[in-house]
């Protein structure tokens, strides 16, 4: 054997080495679900639900919140007309996470009944599209509020009883908007960078705790949700765009698929995970080449749909934008995902 040889086999010796201590060191910090009270933000629908389902199915009692009380009782419902023999181990609790006060009585609420939170999973989300010309102050502060304020104030009630337990788990779904910026999309991509930053800051610190913290930037889901996503500008064009790139295969994972990774992220509590073979792809191009990707993404910008006058400063959500052939087609689509997970 040669010289060379001996070097490819150590090579490969060591790799293998490295491998099987990172899996030991993953299992080590393994968890079971069963009995688990887990909080998810955004529960009523879309991801967040399709979560629910399945924590709930692995045996956690899981507290959906959400703005809207009733969306929170059609979730409810829902899942109850599915047969669901898990549904008695899900609660609602009605919660505007833009609101400090409204979260710190849905956590005290959930704490009274069930004396302990393990897992939060900040879900939340709003999506604003179209040109920055449209976007306004109001619409950045309000995506702030959703992705970055909420996860904070939400961690800083739930994770002091985390610290005094030495467990816990936080779960911070931020985007692949959140790591490579995307045009159109300005206020949702900047408050997504900022859960990014902030969810990565305090995972050293809280790690000392007990606590594990996980960020994940899922890449394009077909969750239904564009529906509910508000536009600006040429609304139908801006909708008609969107809704195409929500539900292209082979683009999007399903919204299944992205939830059993996010479980089992958390059940491991990895530190970080990106969803979609695009999204991984598209992070590790921004990482390599940022300036060819900065030329890329000016190139798309000249592509989508230009600013109109004022009436492209209102807000119609995605089902007010399907006015036309190609957006009723789009919205389409989706259309079984988004009554499948509470979207409609």
């Amino acid at each position: 054997m040669n010289q060379q040889q001996k070097f490819a086999i150590g090579a490969i010796a060591g790799a293998a080495g490295v491998l099987a201590g990172a899996r030991l060191l993953r299992t080590r910090h393994r968890i079971d679900f069963t009995g688990r009270t887990v909080v998810i933000t955004g529960g009523s629908r879309g991801l967040g639900l399709v979560i629910a389902r399945q924590l709930a199915a692995e045996g956690a009692h899981v507290s959906l919140l959400a703005r809207d009380a009733d969306e929170l009782q059609r979730a409810l419902d829902q899942l109850a007309d599915a047969g669901a023999r898990y549904v008695d181990r899900v609660t609602i609790v009605p919660c505007d996470v833009r609101s400090r006060a409204s979260i710190r009585d849905a956590v005290s609420a959930i704490l009274e009944e069930r004396t302990a939170i393990d897992v939060l999973i900040n879900n939340a989300g709003v999506i604003q599209v179209g040109p920055l010309e449209h976007m306004t102050t109001e619409d950045f502060e309000n995506a702030m509020a959703v992705h970055f304020w909420a996860p904070l104030h939400l961690m800083q009630e739930c994770v002091p009883a985390m610290r005094r337990r030495g467990f816990g788990r936080v779960v911070n779904i931020a985007s692949i908007g959140g790591r490579v910026a995307v045009p159109h999309l300005a206020p949702y991509s900047a408050s997504k960078f900022a859960l990014v930053g902030l969810s990565d800051a305090v995972r050293a610190e809280l790690a000392q705790y007990g606590i594990r913290v996980t960020t994940v930037a899922p890449g394009l889901m077909r969750t239904g949700s564009p529906i509910n996503a508000e536009m600006k500008g040429q609304h139908e064009a801006e909708f008609t765009l969107f809704a195409l790139a929500d539900a292209i295969p082979g683009l999007t994972v399903s919204a299944e698929r992205a939830a059993r990774q996010i479980i089992d992220a958390c059940r491991y509590g990895d530190p970080e995970l990106t969803i979609g073979l695009a999204a991984k792809a598209a992070a590790t191009f921004n990482a390599l080449a940022p300036s060819a990707v900065a030329e890329l993404m000016a190139l798309t910008a000249t592509l989508l749909p230009a600013a109109t006058g004022p009436e492209g400063d209102d807000v119609k959500k995605g089902r007010e934008s399907q006015t036309g052939r190609a957006a009723s087609f789009a919205a389409g689509l989706s259309r079984r995902e988004a009554e499948g997970n509470n979207e409609i």
